[in-house]
Parts: C-alpha cells; structure tokens; sequence
C-alpha cells in the first residue's frame, strides 16, 4: 500500500471508530505516524488562519483608532489634549507625553504616510515647539515624563531636526537620573540630587512632586533609551538596573528589607513612600500588601507586586539585554505566568488598565515568544488552556471595548485614564506593538 493510500486507510479507520462511539482501530506505527503528521499539519493550518484572521481584526482596529485620534487633533497648534485657558485667562500645563503617544501609534501604524501627512507633521512640529533650552520637551511640570515620551515619538521621525531634538532629549534625562553625576540644577522641583549607590534613589528618575523616583517615570525613560538607539551598556541603563533590582519583589535579587523572604519576581512603584522615608526604606506599591508565605516558611505581609510595573521592569531588564536565564528576568517571567490576565491591571483591577496593556504588549513582544505556558498561583501548570496566544487575547480584549467612532471606552479615572485620547493612544500603541 502506497503512502496515499495509507494515509487514507488510516483516517478512515479512525473516523469509523469514533463515529460509532468506539475506540479507534488499532493503527500500524506507520499509520499511526501519519496520522500524528495529520493532526500537526491540521492544527498548523488552524492557527495560521487563526493568525491571519486576527491580523485582519487589529488592523481594522488600528484604522478606526487611527482616524478617531485625526480627529481630536487640536488644529491650530498640532497637539493633543491642549488645554484651553480657564476663566481667568491663565493657561493650564500642556502635555507633550500626550501628542507623543498618539504620534508613536500613527508612526507605527504601516499604513500612515509619515513623510505626506499634514496631521503627523503637525504633532511633530508641536513637539519641536515645546523643546526647552535645557533639551527637555515640556511645559512647566513633569519634564521627565513628558519628554521621555517625546523622545520615543521624535525617534521615529526620520529628519534631521527630528534626530537632533531626540538625541537633545536623550541628554536631558539623563541628567535627571539619581546618581553620583546628578548635579542638582537641571529639571527644576524634579531635579536629582546627587546620591551614592547605596542610596534608594539611585539608578531612578522620577516625577519630582514626591521627591523620589519610581518605576513608571523610569520605564518611559528606559523605553526613550531604546527607541533612540542608545547601547544597553550605557551606563545610565547600568544605573537604572540598580534601582530595578531593589523594586523586584525577589529576594533573591533584592537585598531591601522589605523583600525579605519574598519570592513573587514581579515589581512595586517605588523603594521609598516619599522623602521623608529613605532612611525606613518601606518601599511603594500601589498595590498595597498582601500576606505572602516567605521563603522560609512563615507568613508575612509584603509589598504587593502588580501588572503594569512587573510589566515595565520586565521590559527594561530585556532592554538591558540580560539574558533569559538571569533570576531577575526568570523571577519576572514567573511573576507573569502566575498572574496572566487581559481582564485587568493584575493586582490593581482596572486602575491604569489601557497602561497595562501597552506595557503587556510591548514587553511580551520584546521577549520575543508568540505564547504564554500559564502557572497556578503556586507554580503548577494550569489547567486548559495553559498556552496562550497573548496577541489574540489582548486584541479580542481591546475589541470590546473599542467603540464604533473608534475611540476606547474609559473603564476608570484613575491617571487620567478617563481621556479619550490618552486611552485610544495607549490602545493604538498597544495594537501596533503587538502586530509587529
């Protein structure tokens, strides 16, 4: 019998068996091979045009989110989200970091023409605009935030004044990194002192309003680092991997007390509350505390490690190009098949969501694999199923809550998650992230 005719034979004794609700007959190794070829080429077609069908959902996404963010597109200064003056004619702060994002979605969007596009052009210039003699890209407050944003828009802008200004960004953050080089002046009320290794604030950047840096500030730093080309051996990526290690909820990487005994690899906000506390250490989490079975045994309350900033420290440490193996990067990874989830911000429900998902998606990307294998909260396989196509989870997930002018719908407040464009631009990037 030929290998068709094999083939054939054995299918149809398969299918035979099971349609009269009985066990398969019993196949030759050589049917049974083939058979086994069978249903590999089977689920390899299945998934291929189940990718292609989910390429085609997030690209139709992509357009309607696209064209929304067109529209809101503040016409007479090229911004997003500009403020109007209030009733005493004073104008508010404008945000930058706004207009970044919405451009980083239009520029990695394939379909837009960067080059011809009146509206790209104008979100361009409207940065250029707002790019201060100290090379931050702000006004007035946040210059950390605002121009880390900036940067990694400006990096995809092929021009050279788009370049110069990026690499004038560049510099200015990394005069606000908390080091022994920190001079104090740059970055007004968000200003680093300079600070030796030992000191919690070292390797951060942060807000300013606080007086102490935390996790966010720092993965838009290191996101702006990587967009514009900068080595992963400079070594303001070198300090920013200290204070990384201290905000992992491990102790095996992080010798603060108030990791003591934890072992749950993802990461907190912040090493300190506030100014007042570098000297107690208690750490910061948005998340608050949960009673953790330590390392030896005992239980004990511990900073609680939460989605977005297990997220973005992951996604710094592959900036960094440590290695798979690195305990930093395998506690992280575990931390995230424990606690995988499109359904919310893990740890913190629906509190920055939308940040959540572009943070999930750009590290999940950046560590290269198309599945997640998913653990129990204690470390076993989970149940089916225990494989997922983290693409097609979060783009079924931002489907819907997509609404039908393509903006996204607001599902909290909480850091102005309740703007439409900040949430549409958080989504459009997520969605080009993960397309890539």
């Amino acid at each position: 019998m030929n290998r068709p005719m094999l083939l054939s034979a054995a299918l149809t004794l398969m299918i035979a068996g099971s349609s009269h609700g009985q066990a398969p007959t019993a196949l030759s190794p050589e049917a049974q091979k083939l058979a086994e070829q069978v249903r590999q080429t089977h689920d390899k077609v299945t998934a291929e045009v189940a990718d292609v069908e989910m390429h085609a959902k997030a690209e139709a996404m992509i357009a309607k989110a696209a064209a929304f963010l067109r529209s809101r597109q503040d016409k007479a200064t090229g911004g997003w989200s500009t403020p109007k003056p209030d009733a005493d004619g004073k104008s508010p702060p404008v945000f930058p970091a706004i207009t970044g994002l919405v451009l980083m979605g239009l520029l990695d969007d394939p379909t837009t023409d960067a080059r011809n596009e009146a509206a790209v052009q104008m979100g361009v210039k409207f940065l250029l605009n707002h790019q201060q003699p100290d090379g931050g890209i702000y006004d007035k407050v946040l210059p950390c935030y605002n121009t880390a944003l900036a940067v990694s828009a400006l990096s995809r802008v092929h021009t050279p004044q788009a370049r110069e200004a990026a690499q004038r960004g560049v510099m200015f953050l990394k005069s606000l990194q908390w080091s022994e080089v920190a001079d104090g002046k740059t970055g007004g009320a968000e200003a680093p002192k300079p600070v030796q290794r030992d000191h919690p604030f070292y390797g951060g950047v942060g807000y300013g309003r606080h007086s102490r840096p935390d996790n966010s500030n720092l993965a838009m730093f290191m996101q702006a680092l990587e967009d514009a080309g900068v080595s992963p051996q400079d070594e303001a990526v070198k300090r920013a991997l200290v204070f990384l290690r201290r905000t992992q909820m491990d102790d095996r990487v992080n010798p603060e007390k108030y990791a003591k005994g934890s072992r749950q690899g993802g990461f907190v906000y912040s090493t300190v509350e506030n100014a007042e506390s570098v000297e107690s250490r208690p750490g910061q989490s948005e998340a608050g505390v949960i009673e953790e079975t330590l390392s030896d045994g005992t239980v004990a309350s511990r900073l609680r490690a939460y989605g977005s900033m297990t997220y973005a420290g992951f996604k710094s440490l592959i900036y960094a190009e440590l290695p798979k193996h690195d305990q930093r990067v395998a506690a992280a990874m575990g931390w995230i098949r424990r606690n995988y989830t499109v359904d919310e911000n893990p740890g913190i429900g629906a509190a920055g969501q939308y940040y959540y998902y572009l943070t999930f998606s750009r590290a999940l990307r950046a560590w290269g694999e198309p599945t997640i294998k998913t653990l129990s909260a204690t470390g076993e396989p989970s149940g089916a199923p225990g494989e997922r196509n983290w693409r097609a989870d979060l783009v079924n997930k931002l489907a819907g809550l997509q609404s039908e002018d393509g903006s996204f719908k607001s599902v909290g407040k909480r850091w102005m998650e309740d703007n439409p464009d900040l949430i549409t631009a958080y989504a459009l990037e997520a969605l080009c992230e993960a397309m890539r």
